[in-house]
């Protein structure tokens, strides 16, 4: 999906981190929230939700792992058709952005993806965020990217086709 630089959200949520690290219950609570407010005019509207609902607590989840206090959590929700973008910004260190690079780097190089995932999966010493990330690409087909804005946020943009999956 090509961004329109000039689009509004469809949705905006913003959080002060304090408050959304202070409750692991805010990931699923957020989710929830956020997927019924933009499923209802979908075709199946409680299968899109609960598919995005999904999706979406994976990438709160790994806002909340930063456990990273200073700043806001932001999510925006965009459409095009039938493709639903989010980003996600949130405070993160630089250790943790050279982390997730790499993680998308490793997923960018193909091959493998499904056995890597396994892998993580069934592996008690692997890094959730990692798992949570190839989760996405190969569950949601997710197209994911990063912006990093400076050295203390980090945006995840996440391209999800959910339609194609209710199909």
């Amino acid at each position: 999906m090509q961004a329109d630089p000039v689009s509004e959200p469809l949705l905006e949520l913003e959080m002060e981190m304090a408050i959304f690290v202070a409750d692991w219950l805010h990931c699923d609570q957020c989710a929830a929230y956020v997927a019924s407010m933009v499923s209802h005019d979908r075709p199946d509207p409680i299968r899109h939700a609960n598919l995005l609902s999904a999706a979406l607590n994976e990438l709160f989840e790994m806002s909340f792992h930063t456990r990273e206090c200073n700043g806001a959590l932001t999510c925006r929700f965009y459409r095009n058709g039938s493709t639903e973008r989010i980003e996600l910004t949130f405070p993160c260190s630089a250790e943790q952005r050279s982390e997730y690079r790499t993680i998308l780097e490793h997923m960018q190089g193909g091959g493998h993806a499904l056995a890597a995932y396994l892998d993580l999966i069934t592996n008690d010493a692997a890094r959730a965020e990692h798992a949570i990330l190839l989760g996405l690409a190969l569950n949601y087909d997710a197209g994911i990217t990063l912006h990093e804005h400076d050295a203390d946020m980090l945006t995840l943009v996440v391209d999800l086709a959910l339609e194609r999956l209710l199909n």
